[in-house]
């Protein structure tokens, strides 16, 4: 689910799809196999379809639906934690064992398994998926494309970047909402402000800060981390200043050091430690659901600061090559229920934050409803504007594995005083290694 520091529910996927996978630690500690046909007795078909939390609510959700259309093909829902999910799918991909028929990606790992070669190119029959593209918000569509042009997955859900602050912290400082957004160079020095008023940290890590950063300024042709060519970017004007303001966040003793996801990261928001939190949109959801309940009112949602527009996770929905021949139609059927039927849309967005990839949902009036945490703010409504502003940026097989060296980088440049450039110049040697394999 779009939650994906940003794309990813991350590492911007990871991070965003964590939320759901933390919250059911307990119940999903082993996978969850729900065999689920419509008549118990008459189902003479089965599709396996294979998720993660809170995907896996979304698809029993809609299988009433489906019941409806196909009496007699039942859905058998297998769902992991959100890790174990993608490495199983990986396996089941290289393998061509227990592929399931329907398969849950986060965005982070839909360019991976493009490039790989183990996924249906949707553009083919039995999909034809150029005559409902348009219907589907573009980038999303720009990040399920290879390199080649394959199409390889349907996009479910999106993350549209926001920051969320505590007005009562702001008040407090005295720093008002455009000096927190008019520039980033103005939200770090609110930061210093909010730092020395009442203590808390402007965010939770050096690394948001960057994981925004990189994603801003992206250019024609460009992906996160590689161009359409593979060439690496990693050493571009881009990073640098993405490193140098977490340089100066950390400088300030800005950021609580904690990590997205930890237990001292969701303390921070019911205590009131932590100011600002830039994440996609679905963190609102999370925050008033389980993560700080307590604190609703008490929050507000911006756009990014500098006028940045930034996806930030995403779910999609893929079919293997490797799956029987005679279920991909009814594959592809179930994923346009999933992504194409503007009710599962609105239900899934309602039920669970996952934010529509379906165009023709934006009409409705739940766009326009205050949200009681954000103090009655009509949030969604920006972050439907957010949407339309965002740029389509290719995805690549090494993202995953290009943000872990980013990371580690980073957190040499913050931890033992690294030079950028050479920090930046040590990753682009190895990404270049890795991108040519």
């Amino acid at each position: 689910m779009a939650q994906q520091a940003a794309g990813g529910r991350g590492r911007r996927g990871a991070r965003a799809r964590a939320a759901p996978a933390l919250a059911s630690t307990l119940a999903l500690a082993l996978a969850l196999t729900l065999a689920l046909p419509a008549s118990p007795g008459l189902a003479q078909q089965v599709l396996t379809v294979a998720a993660y939390p809170a995907v896996d609510k979304i698809i029993e959700a809609a299988i009433p639906a489906w019941n409806k259309r196909h009496p007699n093909v039942g859905i058998k829902l297998v769902s992991r934690q959100f890790a174990d999910h993608h490495t199983a799918m990986t396996t089941a991909l290289s393998t061509r064992f227990y592929l399931p028929d329907v398969m849950a990606l986060e965005v982070g790992y839909v360019g991976r398994f493009a490039q790989g070669g183990g996924l249906d190119d949707l553009r083919q029959p039995p999909y034809n998926f150029r005559e409902v593209a348009p219907l589907y918000v573009p980038y999303a569509v720009a990040q399920a494309t290879s390199r080649s042009g394959a199409i390889v997955a349907a996009p479910g859900d999106i993350g549209p970047g926001t920051l969320l602050w505590r007005a009562d912290v702001l008040a407090r400082a005295g720093v008002g909402e455009a000096e927190l957004t008019k520039s980033w160079d103005s939200y770090v020095a609110a930061g210093v402000k909010i730092k020395q008023a009442t203590g808390a940290y402007l965010l939770p890590h050096a690394r948001d800060m960057k994981d925004i950063l990189i994603r801003t300024g992206i250019q024609p042709g460009e992906g996160l981390y590689f161009d359409k060519d593979s060439r690496v970017l990693v050493d571009s004007p881009r990073f640098v200043r993405a490193f140098e303001l977490a340089r100066e966040v950390r400088r300030h003793r800005l950021d609580a050091r904690v990590m997205v996801w930890s237990n001292e990261w969701s303390e921070g928001f019911k205590r009131g430690t932590l100011a600002t939190q830039m994440s996609g949109a679905w963190l609102a959801g999370h925050l008033s659901n389980w993560l700080a309940p307590e604190t609703r009112g008490l929050w507000r949602a911006s756009q990014l600061p500098e006028g940045a527009f930034v996806a930030y996770g995403g779910t999609f929905f893929a079919i293997a090559r490797g799956t029987p021949q005679a279920h991909k139609p009814l594959a592809w059927e179930f994923i346009r229920l999933l992504t194409l039927d503007r009710e599962m849309q609105l239900a899934a967005f309602k039920s669970q934050d996952a934010f529509p990839a379906l165009l023709s949902s934006y009409d409705d009036p739940f766009f326009e409803q205050p949200l009681p945490f954000l103090g009655g703010q009509p949030a969604r409504s920006l972050w439907r504007d957010a949407t339309r502003r965002i740029a389509a940026v290719a995805v690549h097989k090494q993202d995953v594995f290009a943000s872990e060296v980013i990371d580690t980088e980073l957190d040499k440049v913050l931890d033992q005083g690294k030079d950028i450039a050479t920090a930046l110049a040590d990753a682009a040697r190895l990404l270049q290694r890795r991108a040519k394999r």
